[in-house]
């Protein structure tokens, strides 16, 4: 039997029910990306911009999509930066004059 790359860490977990656990997971990701983009709040935006890329995350480590991993370990580090920024008053708004 050919496990995935997360099989290792998860060992005991059926695997049927972990696939569609992490194929819910990732589907929730997407749809939080998507949904974050139209957000006018950039503190919501940038939370929900950190939860889906961390949902995705968790998609791309289950396939062992490095490539992937990488892309949504930037975003969500990135996205999660901004949103503690701006939580502790650090962030500046370059739009405002």
């Amino acid at each position: 039997m050919n496990l995935p790359p997360l099989a290792t860490f998860l060992p005991s977990l059926p695997w049927q029910t972990l696939e569609v656990v992490i194929t819910v997971v990732a589907a929730l990701g997407a749809i939080l990306i998507t949904y974050g983009i139209f957000l006018k709040t950039e503190k919501k935006q940038d939370i929900i911009l950190s939860i889906g890329a961390f949902c995705l995350l968790i998609y791309a480590l289950y396939i062992g999509n490095l490539l992937f991993a990488i892309a949504m370990t930037g975003l969500f580090l990135a996205s999660l930066i901004e949103f503690i920024e701006i939580v502790l008053g650090l962030h500046k708004d370059w739009t405002k004059k």
